[in-house]
């Protein structure tokens, strides 16, 4: 996945880490980075996660370590089909795996009635058919 950056030169989409007040370190979080003119932009599709956990942080976060793809599917998606084991892996296959295993977890859930699991379950489904990821949106 690639955009043009405003020198003109290709950006492209890697995994990297966000560090908030000096304290807290975002793991894998997707952003566009420009090799000429070293430009960074978090991936558009993906702000309003970052902006809603560091708005749960807030000015005086203590010093921690999060997994942005534990909050993101889509940031979740970007590194399974990056990581080597699913390298020969179709993205389609990959994507349509972590569907299916987030509509199994829902009904276990759902089984247990545990509310907070299932809206959980249910917003995770939800970003992903929001961005609709498809082969042409993932490396």
């Amino acid at each position: 996945m690639q955009k043009q950056c405003k020198c003109g030169s290709a950006m492209s989409i890697k995994l990297r880490t966000v560090i908030y007040q000096n304290k807290v370190e975002i793991e894998n979080v997707p952003v566009y980075s420009c090799e000429s003119c070293q430009r960074s932009e978090v991936f558009a599709e993906v702000k309003p996660e970052l902006t809603g956990i560091i708005g749960k942080l807030g000015h005086l976060p203590e010093k921690q370590q999060l997994s942005f793809n534990d909050i993101s599917e889509i940031a979740y998606l970007l590194k399974k089909v990056t990581e080597k084991e699913h390298a020969a892996d179709p993205v389609e296959k990959i994507i349509e795996n972590r569907i299916n295993e987030l509509l199994d977890l829902l009904l276990l859930a759902q089984s247990l009635k545990d509310e907070a699991w299932t809206e959980e379950i249910r917003t995770r489904l939800g970003q992903i058919a929001k961005h609709a990821v498809s082969v042409n949106d993932l490396p």
